[in-house]
């Protein structure tokens, strides 16, 4: 008897664990989806043209 319960205490342990490690997995995930829909929002604003402001190299006189 004394074995049984030890094996449910464990059984229910190791569920605890499982379910709480799923739940800091969750966290983690949603945190990143909120950090790469914030910089995908961010991207959107600006606006990029694909050409430089200035010359690099002055012209030659």
């Amino acid at each position: 008897m004394y074995e049984y319960e030890l094996s449910q205490l464990r059984s229910d342990d190791l569920l605890r664990q499982a379910r709480h490690q799923r739940l800091v997995r969750e966290a983690i995930q949603g945190r990143r989806a909120a950090r790469r829909e914030a910089a995908r929002r961010e991207a959107e604003s600006e606006v990029h043209t694909g050409r430089p402001r200035r010359y690099r190299f002055l012209r030659a006189a």
